[in-house]
């Protein structure tokens, strides 16, 4: 009875926010959905043909371009000149064409940017062409009016993909000739036209077509249907393209991008002689609202117990087994990736694991990715996988990686995220040269970005997530030296009132797994925080965890940081390349924190919380340190510690999403504890 009634809420809830949605959809216009937008740069500028510096051409083109923005109200949106008719040889021609639903405002805004930013992207070229999502703008030495350009080409397109793709491809053939007979018939003013189709009760094709109004119409017909051809080799299956010609342009999206234009404005009431209302009006709109409204109410009932069942199927599985539909958006087709890393080639490898091999790709846009192909006999499964996917795609944070998709295709599995041009941190860390270009106050604020990175997965974020591999080698570094967390293909998703578990399946990194996760299986925040540790006192004194001992020291970098600090020579830990550029203050606060972090007791060590507190705020006084982690410090602990893994399932792994690097440390991907 009680989960009847709770059905009843749930279905009124639903269905009143579902129902006020829809009219809200009803009689809000459409034109307030299409937003200006200059983001969108392409360009088009050979190098063939080129000016020096200074000369008589740059002059022109100066002042050409200040014609042009000086005209960029005309209202027709377009406007062409010359400007050196009388010196052969440095005569420019140019044209801006501004996107016909535009404002006067708009354009003029439009082709300042635009007459700003060709000049950054083509400083010397004698012919050149600049779109922007609004504008275009083009020039050249030789006379171009009245002639249908038919190059360059541009295709672009919207890595999202629809269902029925056929279907799709040819509604979307058959609505994008309507735009362009729209466009080619608009006469000399302004040659634009737009056309929508529904291709489903819930979502609608927008299609854009538009020229030069100097071209005839056929000139126009022959440009666009040039741009139409494209659509089926770049754009088939996707959510929106677009094709760009000198001459001509298209675009289509399934949302609104522009704003309809020639609206005619709704009639005047008429009084009604008899003072009453038109019945057959009423009657007509019932006879219309009434069935869609009880269409929608079904069709959202029929949804809401769908739902209800895949989310008790969900809560009977163990957390860790993601639904990988919610992140369906993200995915990319296998000839995208294949083609944005030339085939997988090996100059395009940047590292490989025991997981698989990462390349870099770049996309038909021009963004440059990483691509993380799975092996097919990874030991990372598909529940790896769809942990991954749909965890690193719901965090967004400036230091952890960001993920930009995924790809299934057969066997195949791979994970595709933004390309750090900086590597992975142990590419300079454990490098005797390389470690010169990472100083005490870049080093400083790479520990202050893991550290709050850290605290976002195990705080701020809406589940409390444990990493489980924190490393050198999964610090990755963006152009400005910023560091990154990646690789959550063995992170763990908490609760947010859970605090910890056990496993029997530890996975990790030796030396830096904590004792209690690597002897028992038991992990925590702690376990990252122990990590964390470890990778402090690594980042200070230049030296790997796993090799302190081959370089020539005694004992263990943990044992022999925690024998500097008691014998109250903490500086002596200190990477020789850093002599010059150090804070005493930083160094020996980031060892104190370094040695709290790897503590025995989890207890006892501090949450991220208070560590970012600490490195952040330098009068806040820390708890002395208790001694490191035992089994690192005593030859009988360690012989047991190399019992526990020498028969253990070892790989090496670089999860680098950037340039290679060094073959990583050994990455245990199955131990059962003790």
């Amino acid at each position: 009875m009680v989960h009847l009634k709770q059905m009843q809420q749930h279905f009124k809830i639903f269905t009143t926010a579902y129902v006020f949605l829809c009219f809200s959809l009803i009689i809000t216009p459409k034109t307030s959905q299409a937003a200006t937008d200059q983001s969108f740069v392409q360009y088009y500028c050979p190098n063939k043909n080129t000016f020096s510096p200074n000369a008589t051409y740059q002059t022109n083109l100066n002042k050409l371009l200040s014609i042009l923005s000086s005209n960029s109200t005309n209202k027709n949106g377009f406007y062409y000149t010359t400007v050196g008719e009388n010196n052969p040889g440095n005569t420019v021609y140019g044209a801006f064409l501004c996107r016909g639903d535009r404002t006067q405002n708009e354009c003029k805004d439009c082709v300042s940017t635009a007459s700003t930013q060709i000049l950054q992207d083509c400083p010397q070229s004698k012919e050149s062409v600049i779109w922007l999502a609004e504008c275009m703008i083009r020039y050249s030495n030789v006379s171009f009016f009245n002639v249908a350009a038919e190059v360059p080409v541009r295709a672009l397109l919207n890595i999202g993909t629809v269902m029925e793709q056929n279907r799709f491809m040819q509604l979307l053939a058959d609505t994008m000739n309507a735009a362009t007979v729209e466009a080619v018939n608009g006469g000399d003013d302004k040659k634009f036209g737009t056309k929508e189709a529904n291709f489903s009760s819930f979502q609608t094709l927008y299609t854009l077509a538009q020229c030069t109004p100097d071209l005839s119409m056929s000139g126009c017909e022959k440009c666009l249907k040039i741009a139409t051809n494209e659509l089926p080799s770049c754009c088939s299956g996707k959510q929106g393209g677009r094709v760009l010609i000198p001459s001509c342009n298209i675009r289509y999206e399934v949302y609104p991008f522009y704003h309809e234009l020639n609206v005619p404005a709704p009639d005047e009431p008429r009084p009604n002689p008899q003072g009453k209302k038109s019945r057959n009006s009423v009657v007509i709109i019932v006879a219309i609202v009434a069935p869609i409204v009880v269409t929608l109410l079904l069709t959202l009932f029929v949804c809401w117990i769908i739902s209800e069942r895949k989310r008790r199927k969900f809560d009977s599985v163990p957390q860790e087994s993601v639904e990988i539909s919610i992140v369906e958006f993200l995915q990319f087709d296998f000839d995208t990736i294949e083609a944005a890393t030339n085939n997988f080639c090996e100059d395009n490898k940047l590292g490989k694991g025991g997981f698989g091999e990462v390349y870099k790709g770049k996309l038909f846009n021009g963004q440059e990715i990483a691509v993380k192909r799975l092996s097919r006999g990874s030991s990372q499964g598909t529940e790896e996988f769809k942990n991954e996917v749909v965890l690193v795609a719901k965090l967004q944070h400036r230091n952890l990686v960001r993920i930009l998709g995924f790809c299934l295709d057969g066997e195949e599995q791979m994970l595709i995220y933004e390309f750090m041009p900086n590597k992975s941190l142990d590419y300079f860390l454990f490098d005797p040269e390389k470690a010169q270009q990472i100083n005490w106050p870049r080093r400083y604020k790479i520990i202050e970005g893991i550290a709050r990175g850290m605290l976002y997965l195990h705080e701020d974020s809406r589940l409390r997530i444990i990493h489980r591999d924190l490393k050198a080698s999964n610090i990755l570094l963006d152009e400005y030296l910023n560091p990154k967390i990646s690789d959550f293909g063995m992170a763990r998703i908490f609760g947010v009132d859970q605090t910890r578990g056990i496993t029997r399946r530890v996975v990790g990194t030796l030396g830096y797994m904590s004792p209690e996760y690597a002897m028992h299986g038991e992990f925590s925040i702690k376990t990252d925080v122990y990590s964390f540790g470890v990778l402090v006192l690594e980042i200070i004194t230049g030296k790997k965890i796993t090799s302190f001992r081959e370089s020539g020291y005694a004992e263990d970098l943990l044992s022999y940081a925690w024998k500097k600090w008691n014998e109250g020579t903490p500086l002596e830990l200190l990477d020789m390349t850093l002599r010059d550029s150090y804070s005493s203050v930083e160094v020996t606060r980031c060892i104190h924190v370094g040695l709290c972090c790897i503590q025995d007791d989890p207890n006892q060590r501090p949450s991220m919380q208070t560590i970012v507190l600490l490195l952040s705020s330098h009068s806040i006084t820390l708890e002395a340190p208790q001694r490191p982690a035992g089994y690192f410090n005593s030859k009988t602990d360690q012989s047991i510690s190399r019992i526990d893994f020498e028969n253990s399932n070892m790989s090496t792994n670089t999860s680098q999403l950037s340039a290679p690097v060094s073959v990583d440390d050994a990455s245990i991907t199955q131990v059962h504890p003790r």
